[in-house]
């Protein structure tokens, strides 16, 4: 048998296959995406001129602009149904709000409760009984203590409500009587808008004071219904509308109105 000389060299044995050379590692295979990418588009290309030539898509400038305004009318449609999600959102936020609200002063209050000191019955209830004090005949009477009115005819009370007077000490108790009557009003500095306002007496500075409606000032009453019964106003007298209505029908000009402390 022959062997073959060499320096440093030998023959591979059969089956063996060479050890790769140390520190060097076989490079990873990644996907080439650019080629993938120039795929996709040749595919969908191809796939649309083979369904263009069975006559499955539009052609013609009628019907691209059919198709045209169809998709328009998705997006405009999909962007309807989100306005209108996001706006019943709202709604529901701004009636959460109004929940949590609802219990505090108006915005356009602008005097301070104050506490009424009225007279009572023996078992603490608030008294709706007619002043003695109040004179006689065809009346209107107010209570000061009470924040009531009473509406009085042949010794008959005929209606008896609570109103809201004033905060300020500027009607005295005695006799006055209706002087001017008007529809609609305005209050001084455009602090609101009242109907039905019966005038009968000025106070310190000139100003009228009289029965009215609650006024209402940039769209909104300056107090609450359950707040009658307690001094807010600047100097007249507050009162429900259909109140007010049944005073205006009551006491036309020259009627009798009796306050009483």
């Amino acid at each position: 048998m022959k062997h073959v000389k060499g320096t440093g060299q030998h023959r591979a044995q059969p089956g063996r296959r060479r050890a790769a050379p140390r520190g060097k590692r076989r490079a990873e295979v990644r996907p080439r995406y650019g080629r993938i990418a120039v795929f996709s588009a040749a595919a969908v290309v191809t796939l649309v001129a083979v369904v263009g030539g069975f006559g499955l898509l539009p052609s013609g400038p009628e019907n691209a602009s059919a198709a045209s305004g169809a998709l328009r009318q998705s997006v405009v449609d999909s962007q309807q149904a989100h306005g209108r999600s996001e706006g019943e959102n709202r709604e529901k936020q701004a009636e959460e709000r109004g929940k949590a609200t609802s219990e505090k002063p108006g915005k356009k209050l602008r005097v301070v409760a104050a506490t009424t000191v009225s007279r009572q019955n023996t078992d603490g209830r608030r008294t709706t009984a007619l002043p003695a004090d109040s004179g006689t005949g065809r009346r209107v009477v107010f209570s000061e203590s009470e924040q009531r009115v009473w509406l009085v005819d042949d010794g008959e009370v005929l209606r008896s409500y609570l109103v809201s007077g004033s905060v300020y000490d500027n009607l005295e108790p005695g006799t006055y009587a209706v002087y001017s009557r008007s529809r609609w009003a305005v209050g001084i500095d455009d602090s609101g808008t009242m109907q039905y306002f019966v005038r009968f007496t000025q106070g310190d500075q000139g100003a009228a004071i009289g029965f009215h409606t609650i006024p209402v000032d940039d769209g909104e009453p300056v107090q609450t219904l359950g707040q009658l019964g307690t001094p807010l106003s600047h100097g007249c007298i507050r009162q429900r509308t259909p109140d007010a209505i049944a005073l205006w029908d009551f006491a036309p000009i020259g009627t009798t109105v009796v306050v009483t402390a």
